[in-house]
Formats: structure tokens, C-alpha cells, sequence
């Protein structure tokens, strides 16, 4: 049965995949209430987890060296709870080929040296769609990365930003985020 995170831990770890985010964004991210993610940061905050900042224009949250500490805790808890080490650790070890490969596209659309770029990004999606089914039906918070890669890569078609833009939610970003859920999910580096 696949086990839906609790929204302090989603609230955390949407902090963590986005980096630095305003509360929409974190709240966008799982799905969440955005009223509700404002007040589990408060929380956070007052418990020295999270902080905000502002640089430029920008403002938003991100996780303080307590605050990643708590939510690898709180990783570790909930996929010892759910018995699914074994089965993530799986993925991310058939997940690893398809980084390299996928790394090795994103550096060639940032050259301008697309050599078929786009198709081969739709077979990592491929893969994709297969690993994060494989993910959440453990854990639900896995869900939704294939949909998000492939509608970047859809968007892509007319607008390569959608391949490695910083500005919008492209192939790249969200592989990345995927990255990251799967090294914190398994208390790893890269």
C-alpha cells in the first residue's frame, strides 16, 4: 500500500527540492494548502529549520543546517516506517544510467548541440515514467515527476528554455528535484 508523507515533512522537504522558494512554491510543489505551508513555516522557523531571505527580488524560504538535519530525519523515519529502503534503493541504482545520460543532454542543449536532443529526452522520460511508478506506489510524494518532465519536454518543442531553463519548471529542474528526493530519501551525497 502506498503511503501518503505527512504535510511537516512534505512542507521541509519541498523546501529543501526547491532550494529557495516563495511559500507558493513550496506549497505548489505537493499540492498543499498554501494558508496551511505558511504556517508550518512559521513553525519551522520559530524551530530554527528554515529561514527567509530576500536577494535581489527575490524572496523566499530555505532550509537551515538544523532544518536539513530534521528532514533527513524525518526521510530516514518514514521509509524505515513503510519498509521501502530496499525498493528505492533499487530505483536509484537503475536511475543513475539514466542521470548520466540525461546530464550529458542537458550540457548539449546548453551548448546549442541539440544532435536530437528531444528524442532522446522522451525515451529518459520514458524511463522515467516507469521508475516513478515504481516509487510511488511506496510513497506517494514520488508521484508526479513524469508528468512534470514530460510537459517541459512537451513545452520544449517551441521553446527550448523548457529544456534547461532556470525560469520555469523545464526538463532539467525537475530532474534534479528528482535527484535530490532520491539522495535525501536514502540519506546519500552524490
Amino acid at each position: 500500500m502506498t503511503h501518503a508523507s505527512p504535510t511537516g515533512l512534505l512542507v521541509l522537504h519541498g523546501v529543501r527540492l526547491k532550494g529557495h522558494a516563495e511559500t507558493g512554491a513550496v506549497a505548489a510543489r505537493f499540492g498543499l494548502d498554501t494558508h496551511d505551508t505558511n504556517e508550518y513555516l512559521l513553525d519551522a522557523q520559530a524551530h530554527g529549520w528554515v529561514t527567509k531571505s530576500s536577494f535581489a527580488d527575490l524572496t523566499g524560504w530555505s532550509l537551515t543546517g538544523t532544518g536539513r538535519q530534521r528532514n533527513e530525519s524525518q526521510l530516514r523515519e518514514e521509509l524505515d516506517s513503510v519498509g521501502a529502503r530496499a525498493a528505492v534503493d533499487a530505483v536509484h541504482e537503475e536511475f543513475l544510467p539514466f542521470n548520466a545520460r540525461a546530464a550529458r543532454l542537458f550540457t548539449a542543449a546548453q551548448l546549442d548541440r541539440p544532435d536530437d536532443v528531444h528524442s532522446q529526452l522522451a525515451d529518459v522520460a520514458d524511463a522515467l515514467r516507469l521508475l516513478e511508478g515504481r516509487l510511488a506506489a511506496h510513497l506517494t510524494r514520488f508521484a508526479g515527476y513524469h508528468a512534470r518532465f514530460a510537459g517541459a519536454l512537451a513545452q520544449a518543442i517551441d521553446h527550448p528554455v523548457w529544456i534547461t531553463g532556470i525560469e520555469v519548471d523545464s526538463c532539467h529542474r525537475v530532474w534534479f528535484e528528482l535527484h535530490e528526493d532520491l539522495i535525501a530519501t536514502l540519506g546519500i551525497s552524490r
